[in-house]
């Protein structure tokens, strides 16, 4: 089995090194000019083949197939490198160059390691450690380079990730088996021969899928992510913590005698306390994201992501969201990490109150939240206030009359920030002091200033949309307010002429009885104008329903006939689809501007008749008549009247109920001769249906 084995490898690896040898002298024949990311693949896949064939002929374990594989490593990782530095983005900040000048450290380390490994060979216990340590160099590593790999696929631009990715994976290939066979190797403390010796038939295997990259030949263009610098940052940062409680461990059981164990278990539970204290820290983890971005970046914020956070924290939605204002100030805390904050917004005086809290109950606010100076000063300059300085009066060009004692008399308050939208104070936010207590820099300045102009728009927009709202609920109030005001006239003319009437009619009987029915009506006229003019009256309109015209009419006609005569010639049976009310309120404006029209022995006709598939009702009268060029151009207009003190709102409100209902309203008119409206409805569906059958039979 082991001859087998030892024949697999030879092959395999041989295999492995002519294929990568001819990867490397085709790379090099290439006659395109070689820029430095070709001259870096060529080396790495040099650097492999040279491992593979010093395996083929020294064997897995020689020391100078370890140092072949480190030479390996390497090579592969300045190419990686190189790609990163090449693309877009190469002035990328520290944290992700300290990545790889970590793992080239390791592959030094592991060089060095390697060769006091035959020096050691004398000394069993040095031995073992040696070998040991350059062990877990190797692990470490191939932990290291696959966050790397990962890292430069996820930085790459969408549009480029195809051309990088088949040789990531082919490097992510080649290190997840290193790692596994260096980790089975740990546990079980032995070499496993079969996964040594597949490892020249998995590199042959890999040499196709990098060919195949070498042919695309695509430009690869990355750009970095501080996301996934973090990220690949935090990965390493964990697998060199538990890397390094492995190696420990290792030594004091290599080192520590007979105290051995209780030095690794001592150990152990020491470094797991202390993980367990510190990771879920938040004043932990806001001074080493402090510190990381102090030393490892170039820019404190990654400004793609501040601004997504910041408009998703301003606009989210829901009714389980925080109110807007409170929003606003939780979105200019989170930039600094400050855990809670106030907004002071000008009332109608322009004097600055409290509007909203976040997490800051304790803050005390008098009513008199300014001085006379604090608006003007904050107008004018827009400074940005940080109270320390302040306080140790290392602030200049701040009037300190501006400032009210209360703010800095709170030890907590730590910055303001003021809200200025076109020399105009919107407000100002009033921030914590952030658990790591620092300065604000250029950088902090900048971004809460542009931040603070971009709120203040909001609140500005979000004030004016208020005077918005509240203006269209006066319109809608003036416009009830002027359809009810021509109800009421129309009410009180129909009872003025009742007056009249009754002093000529008011011994019968049937008229006092006939009159009592009609101050009846115009009492609960008058009570549903009541009601239409209350804000709180949210009562719709009744859907279209099947209505009989002829009842609807004669109903109307007796409660008009006390008023003035009106007559009709033809009310046919018909049905039409309509909402009684409206239709009511519509013939009564229809009836009253016929009535004010007419003369009083001059009768007012109604009719009713089919007219195709609608319902045709007609209001006649024989008075003054109406112009065409009024019809045309102001008698639906709302407030133009041909009658001396009328509101010019009937005929307007009469065709909006009419169109309401999908009907129309149709008028003809002649100066002197009179005028006839027509307002037409459609016929109720199931019984125009019948009709037509009825009169295709006939």
């Amino acid at each position: 089995m082991v001859t087998i084995l030892s024949q697999i490898s030879i092959l395999g690896h041989g295999l492995a090194a002519a294929l990568f040898a001819a990867l490397t002298i085709w790379q090099f024949q290439r006659k395109t000019e070689r820029n430095r990311t070709q001259q870096s693949l060529i080396l790495a896949l040099a650097l492999t083949s040279f491992w593979a064939l010093s395996i083929a002929v020294e064997g897995a374990f020689s020391p100078i197939s370890n140092f072949a594989e480190s030479l390996r490593n390497m090579g592969w990782l300045i190419f990686m490198f190189v790609l990163l530095r090449v693309g877009e983005g190469r002035h990328q900040p520290t944290a992700v160059n300290i990545i790889y000048f970590a793992l080239a450290f390791v592959l030094i380390g592991q060089i060095v390691v390697d060769s006091l490994i035959p020096i050691f060979a004398g000394s069993p216990r040095l031995a073992s450690m040696a070998a040991y340590t350059s062990l877990v160099l190797r692990m470490l590593f191939a932990v290291g380079a696959l966050v790397l790999v990962h890292n430069l696929y996820s930085i790459s631009a969408p549009e480029t990730r195809g051309g990088i990715r088949l040789p990531m994976a082919a490097l992510a290939a080649i290190w997840t088996y290193d790692l596994n066979l260096f980790t089975i190797t740990y546990l079980t403390q032995q070499f496993s021969l079969e996964l040594t010796a597949m490892r020249g038939p998995a590199m042959a295997c890999i040499a196709p899928i990098l060919a195949l990259a070498s042919v695309r030949n695509t430009e690869w263009r990355l750009k970095l992510s501080r996301s996934v610098a973090f990220r690949s940052l935090s990965l390493v940062a964990i697998g060199g913590y538990l890397l390094m409680m492995i190696v420990i461990a290792t030594a004091l059981q290599i080192i520590g005698g007979d105290y051995a164990r209780l030095a690794q278990i001592s150990f152990l539970f020491g470094t797991s306390v202390a993980a367990l204290l510190l990771l879920p820290s938040g004043k932990f983890r806001a001074w080493f994201k402090v510190k990381l971005a102090k030393n490892f970046f170039q820019h404190r914020y990654d400004y793609r992501a501040e601004w997504i956070r910041f408009t998703d924290t301003i606009g989210r939605p829901g009714s389980d969201s925080a109110p807007f204002h409170e929003r606003v100030v939780k979105a200019i805390a989170d930039i600094t990490e400050s855990p809670a904050g106030i907004l002071l917004m000008p009332d109608d005086a322009g004097r600055l109150t409290l509007q909203s809290r976040w997490n800051w109950p304790t803050i005390h606010v008098p009513s008199r939240a300014c001085t006379t100076g604090t608006v003007p000063f904050f107008e004018e300059t827009g400074h940005i206030i940080e109270f320390d300085a302040l306080r140790a009066d290392k602030v200049d060009q701040i009037d300190a009359s501006a400032i009210p004692e209360w703010m800095t008399n709170d030890p907590q308050t730590w910055a303001a920030v003021p809200l200025v939208h076109f020399d105009r104070l919107a407000g100002i936010v009033l921030l914590a002091r952030p658990r790591i207590n620092r300065t604000l820099d250029w950088e902090d300045l900048d971004m809460l200033r542009v931040v603070g102009r971009q709120v203040a728009s909001y609140l500005a927009e979000a004030r004016s949309q208020e005077s918005l709202s509240e203006a269209q609920r006066f319109d809608e109030f003036n416009r009830r307010m002027a359809f009810v005001m021509h109800d009421i006239k129309n009410l009180v003319s129909q009872l003025s002429l009742l007056a009249r009437n009754a002093e000529r009619h008011a011994d019968n009987p049937e008229f006092q009885a006939d009159m009592i029915a009609t101050l009846q009506d115009s009492a609960g006229k008058m009570n549903g104008l009541l009601e239409r003019l209350s804000q709180h009256n949210k009562a719709k309109p009744e859907e279209p329903k099947p209505v009989k015209v002829a009842a609807l009419l004669q109903s109307i006609i007796e409660k008009k006939r006390l008023l003035h005569a009106i007559e009709s010639s033809q009310i046919d049976d018909l049905t039409a689809m309509a909402d009684p009310t409206r239709v009511d309120q519509i013939l009564g404006h229809l009836i009253q501007n016929a009535i004010d029209a007419s003369t009083d022995g001059q009768p007012i006709l109604i009719n009713a008749r089919r007219r195709d598939l609608s319902v045709a009702i007609e209001v006649l009268d024989r008075g003054v008549g109406m112009s065409s060029e009024f019809i045309r151009s102001q008698l639906f207009k709302p407030f133009a009247s041909s009658k001396d003190g009328g509101f010019g709102i009937g005929a307007f409100e009469a065709r909006s109920l009419a169109m309401a209902m999908n009907g129309r309203l149709e008028v003809e008119s002649k100066e002197g001769a009179g005028s006839r409206f027509t307002l037409i409805l459609p016929l109720a569906s199931h019984l125009a249906d019948d009709e037509i059958v009825n009169e295709r039979v006939a």
